[in-house]
């Protein structure tokens, strides 16, 4: 049976600017999980799934996990491409799997992860009901979101 949750992926592009680098003049290390989070928002936006709105309904996401490699420096003015994937779901969490490469030559800047667990917003671990888990696995309405 083929895996086709990895094939799911949405792709984002992240201006890099000024502020966004350390005095060395690169990409901060820290800004690798922001933008991490842009990618998560708009993976599950573009299947129908408002963080807000679920939050409202209910399910706020926690992060309980997440971890950045980091390969090759990104410097102001470079444009980088956030690819996301969800690589394991459970009954009550999920994990983005990213890759970020340089938009211009392709290498990969960073490579990380995070995973979320669903709770009731009083911190307290819930199940994912079948209609969220159906979007996340969902195709999505694009392949590709553009964030300046």
């Amino acid at each position: 049976m083929r895996d086709t949750l990895h094939e799911r992926r949405n792709t984002i592009e992240v201006k890099i600017y000024y502020e966004d680098t350390d005095c060395g003049g690169v990409v901060y290390y820290a800004n690798y999980l922001r933008y991490f989070e842009r990618a998560r928002t708009h993976y599950l936006e573009d299947r129908g799934l408002s963080v807000a709105g679920l939050m409202y309904e209910g399910t706020v996401f926690v992060v309980v996990h997440a971890e950045v490699n980091y390969r090759s420096p990104a410097r102001y003015g470079d444009t980088l491409v956030i690819e996301t994937v969800v690589s394991d779901m459970t009954a009550a969490s999920f994990t983005f799997a990213h890759v970020v490469k340089d938009k211009v030559s392709g290498r990969v800047v960073a490579e990380g992860s995070a995973r979320l667990a669903a709770t009731d917003g009083n911190g307290k671990v819930k199940r994912l009901d079948k209609v969220t888990v159906a979007a996340i696995q969902s195709e999505g309405h694009s392949a590709e979101r553009r964030h300046a």
